[in-house]
């Protein structure tokens, strides 16, 4: 038996008794939500950058799970969050986003609010080839067992538009550190994976009744504005949106992550004042860039 790769890169900030569980994307690791969560952890969140199942190793030990274990890894990330705070909102990165709109739809009771940051139903950016956007038909084609051994490898920009940041991210993703910046490709049999979880949350996007904050490149690379219009229309909960100018994909770590920040702990904040259960040591603070 193969022995795993998986390194633990999970991360918890304690601050308030309001917690954000973060949630990073397919193939991803947690350090690409950690700007992320200093940021609100300094504006006075307990921030919880959770582990998704499979992931941070080698491709193998992402291989010997699907979606269905990547949503169980949520609910215990926040089940474990819940033990520290009073109130619990989630949000995630693409795949991360809609893993977050899941929980949201199993378990109502626990999510008072959402960031939905670069969220991905279909991969339709500019930089997708015509054969990755056919990738909807995966499920199909693995569950004959077929071209279990191919991937799509990542592609300049690799998602991020600041040059210096993708230098860093994508320099180590490619040296194979896929603790600190993810694996470089994504197997066909995970990417199968990935579109039954849609398959599964799309239809049930009605019952997303908690606040969301959708924010989203308007230039995304990987996964177009229309990713953001879908969510917008079908979700009954009050939504705000926002499209960032000046980023690619990963926007939690390119150039206008204090933006995301920003809006997250405002957009949070505005949500715990209007609950009869108020919450104390939490605060908008300044998000100078950490970079």
């Amino acid at each position: 038996m193969t022995q795993s790769m998986i390194k633990q890169a999970d991360f918890l900030l304690r601050g308030g008794r309001a917690g954000v569980l973060l949630i990073h994307g397919l193939t991803g690791t947690p350090a690409e939500m950690r700007f992320v969560g200093k940021g609100l952890n300094r504006a006075g969140f307990t921030v919880y950058g959770m582990q998704l199942a499979g992931h941070c190793g080698s491709e193998a030990d992402l291989l010997k799970t699907g979606w269905h274990d990547w949503a169980r890894s949520v609910r215990e990330g926040a089940d474990r969050l819940r033990r520290e705070v009073d109130h619990l909102f989630v949000a995630g990165l693409s795949m991360g986003s809609v893993l977050a709109l899941n929980l949201a739809i199993e378990k109502p009771q626990w999510v008072d609010g959402l960031g939905l940051y670069g969220s991905t139903l279909f991969y339709d950016g500019w930089t997708i080839p015509r054969m990755a956007r056919l990738s909807f038909l995966l499920p199909l084609v693995c569950g004959l067992g077929l071209f279990r051994q191919r991937r799509f490898m990542e592609s300049f920009p690799y998602g991020i538009k600041d040059e210096r940041v993708r230098m860093r991210i994508a320099g180590a993703m490619l040296d194979g550190q896929s603790a600190a910046a993810g694996l470089p490709g994504n197997p066909w049999p995970s990417l199968a994976e990935f579109h039954k979880l849609v398959w599964h949350v799309r239809p049930r996007l009605q019952d997303v009744r908690a606040p969301a904050l959708i924010m989203h490149a308007a230039d995304d690379d990987i996964a177009s504005v229309r990713n953001a219009r879908v969510i917008e229309r079908r979700i009954t909960g009050p939504s705000e949106t926002v499209l960032l100018n000046d980023s690619y994909h990963m926007i939690t770590v390119d150039g206008e992550r204090d933006k995301v920040i920003s809006r997250s702990a405002d957009f949070f904040t505005r949500i715990l004042s209007e609950s009869p259960m108020r919450v104390s040591r939490v605060r908008v603070a300044a998000t100078p860039s950490m970079a």
